[in-house]
């Protein structure tokens, strides 16, 4: 399933960035006075950072993210991320992997959102007598809601697959800001 699930995950990606691309031409053909191509006019960049430090703990993550804006209701967009964790002497982990993003305005201040994400678990775990290591895949159905200023939106999402063994996160309701530029 390890191996099945990434390359699922990426036939996905393409295959969204294959339908934003027969979307974009079809509206090419529907108005001759638009440029040759406005491909990137709809595309907007975003993502997440993030860093934690305290007495021998360390994280860091980067978490950059595009959307394709069908039309000021509709996105559809992709991500990636990569988070390092230390706890020094007890914890190492690496977790890298990517999402899918659909997100609807009903109105122009309310954003609700699906993202589906595919992260690759790498942990090590210091003891006495060595190191344990500990790796696994784990899938995240975030459903959410957020109020939307311009291009920042800010609210909750909620875990469908939340599971309270080999997870990712604490819990399954937490709180975001999603930015695009």
């Amino acid at each position: 399933m390890k191996k099945n699930s990434l390359t699922n995950l990426t036939f996905l990606l393409l295959f969204v960035f294959s339908i934003c691309n027969v979307f974009n031409i079809t509206a090419q053909g529907l108005n001759e006075n638009k440029s040759k191509s406005d491909f990137w006019n709809h595309v907007q960049f975003g993502g997440g950072l993030g860093l934690g430090f305290g007495s021998g703990y360390t994280n860091i993550t980067i978490a950059p993210s595009a959307i394709y804006n069908f039309n000021e209701k509709v996105s559809l967009g992709i991500g990636t991320q990569y988070s390092y964790v230390n706890q020094k002497g007890f914890y190492k982990s690496n977790i890298y992997g990517g999402s899918i993003i659909g997100l609807i305005n009903p109105i122009e201040q309310i954003q609700l959102s699906a993202e589906l994400e595919q992260l690759k678990v790498n942990n090590s775990y210091l003891t006495g007598g060595g190191s344990i290591k500990d790796g696994f895949w784990n899938t995240a159905l975030f459903i959410g809601a957020g109020y939307r200023a311009e291009n920042i939106t800010i609210g909750l999402r909620y875990n469908v697959l939340h599971k309270d063994r080999n997870n990712v996160y604490v819990d399954a309701l937490m709180p975001f800001i999603r930015i695009y530029f």
